[in-house]
């Protein structure tokens, strides 16, 4: 077996837990699905799902080591990753009276958006970083491989957790939509959701 058998079974409890609990990628899945329906709650988790990929890569490649070695570089992306979410929280506020209500707002740009915010948050690198390799034997070998078994197990988390919320969501901010004010509140709501996770990515450290 790639991984290891003892460990597995921890990995899977851990990382269970780590996705049941609500975190920044949920609330702003919860978002998404609440202002563009179930479609785009589906494809903002794809688009977390993708950036988690792409960070178990980096750190299975050990490029995480940037932030240690020039910690400006942990600086500017999380400033840049938490603009991004307060742009899109405004856009949110300050369209809330222009949208059509047969319309679905979001749902083009709900993959990409999960995916750069996601993306451009490196406590989430940091977090692969510190995570995974916990769980890695190199007695083993093949540690690429492990580190590719035990991303893709996160994927998966991902996909139940966080699209079952996004779905959901969808469905309740859908017989919102149909209200004019309820629709306009739900916009504000959703706007102040992704502001607020911008702010709080801002002041982390």
């Amino acid at each position: 077996m790639p991984v290891d058998p003892h460990l597995l079974p921890a990995f899977i409890a851990t990382t269970m837990i780590a996705m049941v609990v609500p975190g920044p990628d949920m609330l702003f899945v919860l978002g998404c699905g609440m202002r563009g329906g179930p479609r785009a709650g589906l494809l903002a988790t794809a688009g977390v799902a993708t950036s988690e990929a792409i960070h178990v890569a980096v750190a299975a490649a050990g490029l995480a080591a940037l932030f240690a070695a020039v910690p400006v570089a942990f600086t500017v992306v999380r400033v840049v990753g938490a603009a991004y979410l307060i742009h899109l929280g405004v856009q949110a506020i300050r369209k809330r009276k222009a949208i059509p209500g047969d319309t679905v707002p979001g749902t083009e740009r709900a993959y990409l958006s999960g995916l750069l915010t996601n993306l451009l948050n490196p406590k989430m690198v940091t977090f692969t970083i510190a995570f995974l390799p916990q769980f890695v034997d190199p007695a083993l070998g093949r540690v690429g491989l492990q580190f590719a078994i035990l991303g893709a197990i996160m994927i998966v988390f991902e996909f139940l957790v966080d699209g079952a919320v996004g779905v959901l969501a969808g469905r309740i901010g859908g017989w919102l939509r149909r209200k004019r004010k309820a629709r306009q509140r739900l916009e504000v709501a959703t706007g102040g959701i992704f502001i607020g996770l911008g702010v709080r990515l801002a002041l982390e450290h």
